[in-house]
């Protein structure tokens, strides 16, 4: 429920249109894994991976995995358990992105598809995908404006 009372400082539908960019680190069990959905089913360009840690990159968009065991000192390191999915409460959002591209593609590649591409009041057209640690990726572009 919204809590906001009056008018939001912009309309919805143009915030939506205007972002761009995101930035991330994500922990993964297997970078080679990780690495296929994104450049499979997101589209994203890997611009450098080994087997601790990979760099990629769709449009002005870069984010960054590390493999489990690079984390071995790291507080959550004790949290990151195989049986449990990863970035639970947590959407990231992949901005620009096609939805219905990274939908088929994942269907097409035995990925978890939570939610279809539909087009939503906020302005954006987005779909909901799991990668394959669980975390939750909502590829979005901008509806036509009515």
């Amino acid at each position: 429920m919204k809590r906001r009372t009056g008018e939001p400082w912009m309309p919805a539908d143009a915030y939506g249109r205007s972002l761009k960019g995101f930035g991330v680190n994500l922990i993964v069990r297997d970078v080679a894994k990780a690495l296929g959905f994104y450049t499979q089913v997101l589209g994203a360009t890997k611009v450098y991976a080994d087997a601790d840690f990979a760099v990629l990159r769709l449009g002005l968009v870069e984010w960054m995995i590390h493999a489990d065991h690079t984390y071995a000192k790291h507080p959550l390191f004790e949290a990151l358990r195989d049986d449990l999915p990863r970035g639970l409460g947590a959407e990231l959002r992949l901005h620009d992105a096609d939805p219905d591209g990274c939908e088929a593609r994942a269907h097409a590649l035995g990925h978890t598809v939570l939610a279809a591409s539909a087009d939503k009041p906020h302005g954006l057209r987005e779909c909901y995908l799991l990668d394959p640690d669980g975390y939750l990726w909502v590829p979005d572009a901008p509806k036509a404006a009515s």
